[in-house]
């Protein structure tokens, strides 16, 4: 598969759930002669906003994600093994952590993400919030 076609599975509109009754949906579309792929999340109190390119200079895909809590976080990976894993070091509460989000499971119509958490140099990682993906079908 071309490199800059790893993240076309994420390409659409989608249903998203979380936990007991999280939900939300997120559309995910290419812009910019389809070279960035924009990411528009709606989950009800966060609303978010991430762009993501594949830089082939250094065979990585990388995004940016900001959010109406005003956030903003930057990512690098690569889609291995039937995931697409992007990380970032990150400092939370003065601590030290990464932090990765990994899509995995993925199908014609549906995936799953993870927002993951390593406090030992990504030794070992745990799950911060689990977000299941159905396609919305016409």
């Amino acid at each position: 598969m071309n490199p800059e076609n790893q993240f076309d599975f994420w390409l659409g509109e989608w249903d998203v759930t979380w936990g007991e009754d999280g939900n939300g949906t997120n559309r995910i579309e290419r812009i910019l002669g389809e070279k960035i792929i924009q990411e528009n999340f709606d989950g009800g109190n966060l609303l978010g906003l991430s762009f993501s390119a594949y830089d082939a200079e250094r065979g990585l895909w990388c995004q940016t994600w900001v959010d109406n809590s005003g956030s903003y976080l930057d990512f690098t990976g690569k889609f291995a093994d039937e995931k697409m894993i992007l990380s970032r070091d990150a400092i939370i509460k003065g601590e030290a952590c990464k932090q990765r989000m990994v899509w995995y499971n993925i199908e014609m119509n549906r995936f799953d993400w993870n927002w993951e958490r390593s406090d030992d140099g990504g030794v070992t990682w745990r799950v911060v919030w689990q977000i299941k993906y159905k396609r919305k079908l016409s």
